[in-house]
């Protein structure tokens, strides 16, 4: 990696980190640009380049991501949330949250509290089937060819 490509990421960095830290906040392109010592057109172009998102999607997706973790664990309104996490309206949170998580907000509080499941079963879990590898019946772990392990259910 070059030099002048280590010091973009780094900007980049920065001015992602500002986003981090100041997520419930109105932000605007020009002085994270500022940030990253670059034009605003620039700054999209490049933010989205090194992080694979434009930054106004990054910043949706963190603050969605603060309003999952509060939903579950206060008793919060829903409108509180939405505005604590630095949506302007109700509608724009809705709509925003539903896009990225797939369900609405009041549906994904009504869930319930998620148990913290082992990293073997979830990772477990989440390995890719062994449909793909017609050789073994079954795999390395001792599972059934195609089968998903059994997690037990939480207490």
């Amino acid at each position: 990696m070059s030099r002048a490509t280590e010091d973009t990421n780094r900007r980049m960095l920065r001015a992602r980190d500002a986003m981090d830290r100041a997520y419930a906040e109105p932000l605007d392109i020009a002085a994270l640009a500022g940030i990253a010592l670059v034009s605003e057109a620039h700054f999209i172009r490049t933010f989205r380049s090194v992080f694979g998102e434009t930054p106004h999607r990054y910043l949706q997706r963190r603050r969605v991501e603060r309003a999952m973790f509060l939903l579950r664990t206060t008793d919060r309104r829903v409108t509180a949330i939405c505005f604590d996490t630095g949506f302007a309206s109700l509608g724009t949170f809705s709509r925003t949250f539903t896009a990225i998580v797939g369900e609405s907000p009041t549906v994904y509080r009504s869930r319930g509290i998620v148990h913290p499941v082992p990293s073997c079963f979830a990772m477990a879990w989440t390995r890719p089937s062994t449909f793909t590898n017609p050789a073994p019946e079954v795999s390395s772990f001792g599972e059934a060819s195609g089968q998903r392990p059994s997690v037990p259910s939480p207490p």
